[in-house]
């Protein structure tokens, strides 16, 4: 497992971690907002009037509502990414990543209006009278590239399992054991019966089920995020402050987190938010193009909405709750993950400014850091390290009171461990210790820093999972309809069972294994998408002014 994990991270280095990937996104965006003459900020509140049925007509093709279409999309961007996914990005990159969030939000609207729009004009209707839609089709019936319709579709499949499965499942697990003690083995069988039950029924079943979930999982989020942002309010004006301040200086150490560099949060910030709110990667079209309507423009419209919705409303709470709380800075009690922890030569201790200053190097990549990884052996008794010469860093900060134990908590181990380039060789080796926490696990303590005090956690782990469990339904929908691109309808049911047996594995795996499979998921889908909408760049220019020419002509006098 430790191979593959560190085959993802050569491969996440390479796509989402490379240094183009954020200006790639970001400047597809940013294109298609000058060039259309910022949809986002023009059209919102048609879109509203889209949504709430003011235009609808009762012939228009398809299997849905806009709004139903709307909370379908919505379920799969409200997740573990606007709950584990912003804690991740603080977590790595400092308050500035929710800046650049934000960016990708702003941004993400026009990109998503562009691809669905695109989408919803090239929809087919399939052998069983449902409709078919997204990227794959836009490319193989406009641009008549074949090979890029299968590229995005493999890759939809892959990222429904890398985005809208395995996170999702594992982010549930996760909070639901921390919250409640129930084992996640458990957890994720009985969800994976009720995910079988859901997805069985296609469109239909899915988006009257996520209708429902959708505003009421909001609702609880709300309340619980506006209870802790009200009982720190005093903190809210610094924490923006550092949120903007920090995007031009990077964050400094503070408390147990050792700083992110300007291009590391930036870096973060763009990733995580697109995988928070999906704006490129070609999901959402999948959803839309179920919508009843005959105006791809109008069902384009509607798009521009999830961004704001899941990025700008929901992660910007979840990020307030976070700053203003102070949790991303301290250091808990938690379990050491092994792909957190690393263990470097030397002895460095958080009292030391050049200490701090050679791990904020080795932590963010720069050049020119004299840490190294430590290799050799480790003594301990009853649980404890007795010898010295290195120092165990865990999620980005130094570990304290570590703990040596194999199985129970009780059962302290005595002996020598032996470490090669930084890792532990023992697999059966447990460590505890207090150092920063991440993901959900980070979100679910902010949360008790409210008025409903150590309950919040349990909105929190309710709210994630009704988020994660509403995603993986959107998400198995967009992979069956993959699915049936590349293979036709009885390719649908077998893609089914895996999809649920994964859901299921996926509760019992390494969160950091998940997280970085995810984050390769979503760009190999992502640019294949890219490509095309900006290929078919000046078809969109016109089917915009074909649409207000019409509209014009049906609605005013």
């Amino acid at each position: 497992m430790e191979i593959f994990h560190n085959f993802l991270k050569s491969l996440d280095g390479m796509l989402g971690g490379a240094f183009w990937f954020p200006y790639v996104l970001l400047g597809t965006g940013l294109f298609f907002t000058i060039y259309l003459k910022f949809p986002q900020v023009r059209y919102f509140k048609h879109a509203w009037k889209v949504v709430l049925g003011k235009y609808d007509k009762a012939d228009a093709p398809g299997d849905t509502s806009h709004f139903r279409a709307l909370t379908t999309a919505l379920s799969g961007t409200v997740g573990t990414g606007n709950i584990g996914g912003v804690a991740f990005a603080i977590f790595l990159g400092g308050p500035a990543a929710l800046f650049w969030m934000w960016a990708t939000a702003f941004f993400g609207m026009t990109t998503k209006f562009v691809e669905v729009t695109l989408s919803h004009k090239y929809r087919d209707k399939t052998p069983d009278g449902t409709m078919a839609g997204g990227p794959m089709y836009y490319m193989d019936k406009r641009l008549n590239m074949k090979w890029l319709a299968v590229a995005f579709a493999v890759a939809t499949v892959i990222s429904s399992f890398g985005t809208g499965n395995l996170p999702q499942s594992n982010g549930i697990a996760t909070s639901i054991e921390a919250t409640f003690g129930f084992d996640p083995l458990i957890v994720g069988s009985v969800l994976g019966v009720l995910l079988a039950l859901v997805i069985l029924g296609g469109i239909t079943r899915i988006a009257a089920v996520t209708s429902k979930i959708v505003p009421l999982m909001a609702l609880i989020y709300l309340v619980g995020a506006v209870s802790v942002i009200f009982a720190n309010l005093e903190n809210v004006g610094p924490a923006f402050v550092s949120v903007l301040s920090d995007v031009f200086t990077g964050s400094a150490a503070t408390g147990g987190f050792l700083g992110a560099t300007i291009a590391y949060a930036f870096n973060r910030g763009v990733n995580r938010g697109l995988f928070s709110n999906e704006a490129g990667q070609g999901s959402a079209p999948i959803a839309h193009a179920a919508a009843k309507t005959d105006e791809p423009v109008a069902e384009g419209m509607v798009s521009i909405l999830e961004p704001f919705i899941d990025t700008i409303i929901i992660c910007t709470l979840t990020g307030l709750v976070i700053l203003s709380s102070g949790v991303w800075k301290e250091k808990h009690l938690n379990t050491f993950d092994r792909s957190d922890m690393d263990i470097v030569a030397g002895a460095y201790v958080e009292s030391s400014d050049s200490d701090k200053k050679q791990l904020y190097g080795y932590l963010n990549g720069l050049d020119g850091n004299s840490v190294e990884e430590y290799n050799g052996e480790i003594q301990v008794v009853n649980g404890k390290p007795v010898s010295s010469g290195f120092t165990i860093i865990n999620a980005r900060s130094l570990a304290e009171e570590v703990t040596f134990t194999v199985g129970d908590p009780e059962d302290t181990f005595t002996g020598t461990l032996k470490v090669v380039d930084g890792q532990l060789l023992k697999d059966n080796i447990n460590v505890t210790g207090y150092s920063l926490i991440h993901s959900a696990s980070l979100t679910a303590v902010a949360f008790t820093r409210g008025f409903f005090g150590e309950s919040g956690k349990y909105i929190v782990s309710i709210g994630l999972l009704l988020f994660a469990f509403s995603t993986a339904i959107a998400w198995s929908y967009y992979g069956d309809r993959a699915m049936t691109y590349l293979f036709g309808p009885r390719s649908v049911m077998p893609y089914r069972v895996v999809y649920v047996a994964g859901f299921i594995w996926a509760a019992v795996s390494d969160t950091t294994l998940v997280w970085t499979l995810s984050a390769v998921a979503i760009v190999v889908m992502t640019l294949p998408n890219l490509f095309g909408i900006i290929l078919l760049r000046k078809e969109m220019k016109e089917s915009v002014a074909t649409y207000w020419t019409r509209f014009n002509k049906d609605h005013k006098s």
